[in-house]
């Protein structure tokens, strides 16, 4: 029997990374939130790797943090390893990686989710989207309590007719032993969603009592304070070590011989799988001439034993799996406590979505996470942050906050889903961002958190922190351009020397001085001070970090910067070029077929966003470009 349990503005359905930022979005711009799990002890679960980063994903977190979201903060306070990668490369592709507590982090993120003002929180399994005419009326659950809101978020992961299938054993079932939802697919394919099917994975975990650490190689973390939040404290931290070994010939054979028993070859594995995170048995098909792959052996929190098994994802039957473990080096005795599966699951065509996230024929109905067919937390969290949000504008009857793929990697990652589409689970790549040395994670907050303070979920203090950071930097590189140095400063020769980099034959500002690869912002900066102290006086004794950071990549970077703004403004004129959303296609003479049934699918916004659906050409952006001229001129 049905009854009203309540009302509200937003509903969110799930409580992994999309829904949890996704609710404490909507609350925090004001907006009364209920948010729905199937069961309150799986808030921010980490079914898989209990990382948080990495390259092109610690950029998302980054870019969350600084609009107002959570992950950050949560990573930074949970953290147990954190590392900066790619430190070998340009500031474009460095990335912080974070190996969290995975108990902990569930722990803080519940809390915060309980303390939040406007969120109420409550446990049910949700079975029906309820519509009048195309619209959002709310929620039905299982038990008949009906929820009613203007704006539902549907953030349920890879739950949805959830499927798990470890060798010839399948069963109904969600991550890590949760209960799946079997209903909300066939409440939203009957509004007229389309659904298609994907899998993913994950590995053993066992016990790191019976590993022999002395054949492994250590990865320990990095000892200078670091964090993904802006406003986490620099602080030093106890840093438990992650662990490498390599499969061998032993391992790839011991697969070979059991690949009659694997469901990814057997048949009993449908839906397709991610292409960048492909299960071991997979990798020994595909790579048949590589004699070794890395494993990497990482801690699931802090005081556990339980150790996650990075590069070793399958649904390979267990004794199986336990023999090829026990085939690595220092895994001879290894004793498993989880065994891998694979998981099938039910997931949205991300094309049916507006760049808003929401439904482009079911108003109020917004989606975000792997149910658009993306892997990851990262990419999950930052669609969650981006619907919570325009799930508030909407029910307010503001305008909706899309980020160009110019500005942040939240763009590039909604833009990709929606106008090109998925054909396996989406990851974030920094190869994806045509702009990533504009895009760094390293300036997120200078890029975005004005955006987050306008649309109101970052506070005036935070932005007043931005303000004065950005007049330092704005200062710093004012006397490090007006310091000059000549060839009569010993220190600065002996150094140059040392360097193997030019001496001077004239004066040289210190700012043209750190152009040079050769030299470091750390190695030049006791001659500025030296320089500066004898012409003022008064330079500070400690600049913060960041700030030298920025002064750093300013002078290396200063002409690749400039292009790539260049770049930007060209992108940016084709994004303003709108598309009226009731242009009939077939009315535009000139397009090919193929671009016509394309154009009148996908709906684009701009001829910016036409340019990057396949089947779309030259010829026919040409064609849409005259016909907008056209009508311009006749209007």
């Amino acid at each position: 029997m049905n009854f009203n349990a309540g009302n509200y503005d937003v509903i969110v359905i799930g409580a992994g990374h999309a829904g949890c930022e996704a609710a404490l979005a909507a609350a925090r711009m004001g907006c009364r939130t209920l948010i729905i799990t199937i069961s309150w002890d799986n808030v921010a679960l980490m079914p898989c790797n209990p990382s948080i980063g990495g390259p092109a994903k610690g950029h998302l977190v980054r870019e969350v943090d600084a609009l107002g979201g959570e992950m950050g903060k949560a990573a930074d306070a949970t953290a147990i390893q954190i590392r900066m990668l790619n430190t070998g490369k340009g500031p474009a592709v460095h990335a912080l990686r974070a190996q969290a507590d995975k108990k902990a982090y569930q722990r803080y993120m519940t809390g915060i989710l309980e303390n939040q003002d406007r969120l109420d929180v409550r446990q049910g399994m949700v079975e029906d989207i309820l519509f009048d005419d195309h619209r959002v009326t709310g929620v039905r659950l299982q038990t008949g309590a009906v929820f009613t809101a203007p704006a539902v978020i549907v953030t349920t992961g890879t739950y949805l007719r959830g499927r798990v299938i470890i060798g010839d054993l399948a069963y109904a079932g969600g991550p890590n032993g949760y209960f799946p939802s079997m209903e909300l697919s066939a409440s939203l394919q009957k509004a007229g969603v389309k659904m298609g099917r994907f899998k993913t994975g994950t590995p053993a975990r066992i016990d790191g009592r019976t590993i022999d650490f002395s054949k492994l190689i250590e990865q320990p973390g990095d000892d200078v304070p670091l964090r993904f939040s802006f406003l986490s404290p620099h602080q030093q931290r106890r840093q438990i070590s992650c662990w490498l070994a390599y499969t061998t010939k032993e391992t790839h054979e011991i697969i070979r011989n059991n690949l009659h028993r694997s469901p990814l070859y057997s048949g009993v594995i449908e839906g397709t799988g991610p292409r960048y995170c492909p299960s071991i048995e997979d990798k020994v098909v595909r790579f048949a001439d590589k004699e070794a792959h890395q494993v990497f052996i990482e801690p699931e929190g802090d005081g556990s034993h339980e150790m996650y098994i990075q590069g070793m994802s399958t649904s390979l039957p267990e004794d199986v799996q336990l023999a090829m473990l026990r085939s690595i080096v220092g895994l001879e005795k290894v004793k498993i406590i989880r065994p891998a599966y694979a998981i099938e699951y039910d997931y949205v065509d991300p094309t049916q979505l507006l760049l808003s996230l929401e439904h482009g024929q079911l108003k109020g109905l917004f989606c975000a996470g792997q149910i658009n067919g993306t892997s990851g937390y990262e990419e999950a969290a930052a669609q969650g942050l981006m619907a919570g949000i325009n799930a508030a504008l909407a029910v307010t009857n503001r305008e909706p906050l899309i980020l160009k793929r110019s500005e942040a990697y939240i763009g590039v990652l909604i833009d990709d889903l929606v106008t090109k589409g998925v054909m396996d689970p989406y990851r974030m790549l920094t190869s994806r961002a045509e702009y990533r040395l504009l895009l760094r994670q390293d300036n997120a907050d200078q890029r975005l958190t004005e955006i987050g303070h306008r649309i109101g979920l970052v506070d005036e203090q935070r932005m007043q922190r931005l303000r004065t950071k950005l007049a330092m930097i704005d200062e710093l590189r004012n006397r490090w351009q007006k310091t000059v140095a000549t060839s009569a400063h010993q220190p600065l020769n002996e150094l140059l020397k040392a360097k193997s980099t030019a001496s001077l034959t004239r004066g040289v500002s210190l700012f043209d001085l750190l152009r040079r690869p050769e030299l470091t912002y750390a190695e030049l900066l006791p001659i500025f001070q030296s320089l500066y102290n004898a012409d003022d006086g008064s330079v500070s004794e400690e600049i913060d970090q960041e700030v030298a950071e920025q002064i750093e990549i300013m002078a290396k970077f200063e002409g690749y910067l400039q292009k790539q703004a260049q770049q930007v403004e060209r992108f940016n004129k084709l994004e303003t070029k709108r598309l009226p959303p009731d242009l009939n296609y077939h009315d535009v003479v000139g397009l090919s077929a193929e671009a016509r049934q394309k154009l009148a699918d996908r709906k684009p916004t701009s001829i910016g966003q036409a340019t990057r659906i396949s089947g779309v050409n030259p010829a026919d952006i040409n064609v849409l470009l005259v016909y907008l001229e056209q009508r311009r001129r006749q209007r």
